[in-house]
């Protein structure tokens, strides 16, 4: 027993060696120290540092800064780099590229140009590590990048640029360091920067051109294997970030990059991209925070007045030429003050970067050690004053968004939408959720549908449970996305009848279902058809084919006849479109007359909806040729057509399903039927379409004249 106890103080001995012990506090941490620090309303981000320094080296000494310690460090680094390039919208960033190149250089010049004569004249160093010291200031970490993450406000304007931004000045700093370096050690020759430029050339042909290919290729192969996917991104992370290594820059610029390299093959709405920010979230970005933590040696204050002078002026410079450079982009850009707030909160957190510059710096003998003190004090601050001025801003920014989507709900009641998909075969079910998923508002409470219309027979029973069986694997598919899913089971005669009644007994506001298989003449005359379905499914009705992933996309082309506006439904889907937009990392063209683009980017502005519209004019209607020689077989396209009826309602298409099969047989084709306004008789809106063989025959007579009318017509 007694030895036991010895074995069991042992273990507690400080500093703590045991691995499974060490693990577990680090865990207790992460999940306490944020849960506590809320009731006071205090970032949970500076929890997490705060307690770094508690039990660090230079506080209770719980844990040595070993390498374990910086290997999840680094991980936890490189994973927010890399978040923040997968989170990007690629369509904002590429047309705001110009404002983070603005802000970059602000971020950049302004705190340097403040940096340099403080450290000159004030503190009184040598130009190397005056100069070195400044561009310090003018780095900084996304620390409360997680902040914006979690409260939905990643794409807002003001954090892309900032991201942007972000990248720039570090690696313009991080070049200046390597810079700085070649000076001193006297090897700044014509040969440094013909291999600093051959290698980041290099570098880059490698992350854009090869890396997506593989990945193309890999998620294809592999579709399956949900996990193996997981691994693979981790893999190209890590791999990116010691390629910028070796190129001469530091691994966070490898893992941004990374990021938007990956960034329009994982649609920010899948059960990958889930994945990635749930363990980030959960597991590395906090560990890193607590390694933050762990550097800061609060004593450094009391070794006397140097020292504290040297950590108050670097910490005073460091925030005012981060608020500066703020300051001057809100002017610019005419943000508000709560995005300026936003932008010095995401751009002031001194972290990664900075320490990089001043370790290798104090190294080479060209900083001494009041720097790398009053540094690592710097570090505790502006995490501090980072993480407060960005949940501040971000809360603000969040519920004014959350108001506006309230506004655009009460008008359009897109927050509770509810999405149906029938389902006639299980094979192309994965396809068409992975659709819904990607089109879902996830502020939505409403879950996604799955149906399946059963025949009334003696197999009834057995065909609703062998459909149950079935469909398990898409509510797991569905619950990986942090989606709830639905499934009904209906026995009818008629699956046209079924999927009618279904989607008004649970309001459902879109239906999305499969490419019809081709039927005969027969089949035609006496069966059922998705004719019945568009007739009589008075809902957004989403007829889709996907024969390939949507990774292949390089476009959206949204075909809109004249008069495509005027319809109820279609508020609803330009919303959809441009939320698939955006998932997908692809820039929307809009085939229609003036007037109806006119007419849809008056609609975009009054929903306020974030997208940039290509345009292609199409006057002759009646010439498919005309519209389909511009397609090409990566385009996804999207065909705006109308029911019989309705104001925008043209015969003319009524073939084109057979044509764009025929002529796309390649591409991802949707063809959308929107929600109109045809007002049905009070007989019409209780009559069971099952039992109306007078309309049936009707039908029939039509066809089979339209089918006698194009024989005569080839005679």
């Amino acid at each position: 027993m007694i030895e036991f106890f010895r074995h069991f103080i042992h273990e507690f001995e400080l500093p703590l060696t045991n691995p499974v012990l060490i693990f577990s506090l680090i865990l207790f941490i992460i999940l306490l120290s944020p849960i506590l620090l809320k009731k006071i309303n205090i970032p949970g981000i500076i929890g997490l540092i705060i307690s770094g320094v508690i039990i660090g080296p230079h506080g209770l000494h719980l844990l040595e800064k070993n390498s374990a310690v910086n290997l999840f460090s680094t991980i936890g680094l490189l994973y927010i780099m890399f978040i923040a390039g997968l989170e990007l919208d690629m369509n904002e960033f590429k047309a705001n590229r110009n404002k983070s190149l603005l802000f970059g250089f602000f971020t950049f010049i302004i705190p340097l140009s403040i940096g340099f004569p403080v450290c000159y004249y004030l503190l009184q160093y040598g130009f190397n590590a005056s100069f070195l010291t400044a561009s310090m200031f003018a780095t900084h970490t996304l620390v409360a990048y997680p902040i914006v993450s979690k409260l939905g406000i990643a794409k807002n304007q003001a954090v892309a640029i900032t991201v942007g931004g972000t990248i720039l000045t570090d690696t313009a700093v991080l070049i200046i360091l390597a810079v700085i370096m070649g000076s001193s050690q006297g090897s700044l020759n014509q040969a440094f920067w013909i291999k600093l430029t051959v290698s980041l050339a290099i570098f880059s042909a490698i992350m854009f051109l090869v890396i997506p290919r593989i990945a193309k290729w890999f998620f294809k192969k592999l579709e399956s294997e949900k996990h193996a996917h997981y691994i693979f991104v981790l893999s190209v992370v890590f791999f990116a970030a010691f390629l910028a290594e070796v190129a001469g820059v530091e691994p966070i610029i490898g893992a941004f990059v990374a990021g938007l390299a990956l960034n329009p093959l994982i649609p920010h709405s899948s059960a990958l991209m889930n994945r990635i920010e749930f363990i980030g979230n959960s597991l590395f970005i906090p560990f890193f925070l607590i390694s933050v933590g762990m550097l800061v040696d609060v004593s450094v204050i009391l070794s006397g007045p140097t020292a504290l002078i040297v950590a108050a002026t670097l910490s005073v410079v460091a925030i005012f030429g981060k608020w500066t450079a703020a300051f001057f982009t809100q002017i610019v850009f005419r943000y508000t003050k709560t995005e300026r707030q936003l932008i010095f909160g995401l751009s002031s957190a001194h972290a990664a970067a900075t320490l990089a510059v001043i370790l290798v710096g104090f190294k080479a003998k060209i900083l001494d050690e009041n720097i790398l003190n009053g540094t690592i004090i710097l570090i505790l601050i502006t995490c501090i004053v980072a993480s407060f001025a960005t949940e501040k801003a971000a809360k603000k920014i969040a519920i004014c968004e959350e108001e506006i989507s309230h506004e655009d709900a009460s008008h359009d009641q897109i927050l509770d939408e509810h999405i149906l998909i029938p389902l006639a075969k299980t094979s192309a079910t994965a396809s068409l959720l992975d659709f819904a998923l990607l089109i879902k508002d996830k502020k939505s409470p409403n879950p996604v549908t799955l149906l399946t219309i059963v025949p009334n027979n003696d197999q009834a029973e057995k065909n609703i449970l062998k459909y149950r069986k079935a469909v398990d694997k898409f509510v797991i598919q569905g619950s990986a996305s942090e989606v709830k899913i639905n499934t009904i089971a209906r026995i009818d005669h008629n699956p046209a009848s079924g999927i009618a009644r279904t989607s008004k007994e649970i309001m459902s506001d879109i239906v999305i279902i499969g490419w019809p298989k081709k039927t005969g003449f027969l089949d035609k005359i006496f069966g059922e058809n998705v004719d019945s379905i568009i007739n009589n499914v008075d809902k957004s009705l989403f007829i889709c084919r996907f024969p390939t992933n949507f990774i292949e996309e390089k476009r959206l082309v949204f075909v809109c006849p004249p008069f495509s506006e005027r319809g109820i439904g279609f508020h609803l889907l330009l919303q959809k479109i441009c939320r698939l937009s955006q998932e997908l990392s692809i820039p929307i063209v809009i085939y229609a007359d003036y007037k109806t683009h006119q007419a849809i980017q008056g609609i975009a502005n009054n929903l306020r909806l974030n997208a940039k519209f290509g345009f292609k004019s199409v006057i002759e209607w009646d010439n498919f040729e005309s519209i389909s020689d511009e397609m090409k077989s990566t385009d996804l396209i999207v065909f705006n057509l109308s029911r019989k009826g309705s104001v925008s309602y043209q015969s003319i298409f009524e073939r084109l399903p057979q044509k764009f099969e025929k002529s796309f047989g390649d591409n991802n084709i949707i063809l959308v039927y929107p929600q109109d306004d045809r007002k049905e008789s009070a007989m019409d809106a209780y009559e069971d379409f099952t039992a109306t063989p007078l309309t049936k025959g009707l039908e029939a007579i039509e066809q089979i004249g339209r089918g006698l009318g194009s024989i005569l017509k080839k005679g």
